[in-house]
């Protein structure tokens, strides 16, 4: 089993902590595979495309970025491809995708 994590995990936890209640924390918890995940990304994806969506840019394009390895190791883009996301008339969610699948690629390639 690997004890591997998303090289931004540190990141998404200070980064989700805008969705909960001050004083609260999210935990990283460790997935069966071994590879330990942030809590609560889902949730602060879907806020950020909220804001996405509401015209706000610079630091929720790179809050969205930073969540993409978190949500394909969750199974986010198993459950919906990251074509589905990009397809739709929604142009946050059409980020996502295209962030999804950006990095899936690099990925695949790398």
């Amino acid at each position: 089993m690997s004890n591997s994590k998303p090289e931004n995990t540190e990141q998404l936890g200070a980064i989700n902590q805008k969705i909960i209640a001050p004083g609260e924390n999210l935990p990283a918890v460790r997935l069966k595979d071994g590879s330990t995940v942030q809590t609560g990304t889902v949730a602060t994806m879907l806020h950020n495309v909220s804001l996405y969506n509401s015209g706000a840019r610079g630091d929720v394009e790179r809050e969205l970025e930073l969540a993409v390895p978190t949500l394909i190791k969750v199974g986010l883009f198993e459950l919906f491809s990251p074509e589905e996301w990009i397809n739709g008339t929604n142009a946050g969610r059409r980020y996502v995708g295209q962030k999804a699948k950006e990095y899936l690629a690099r990925e695949n390639n790398g």
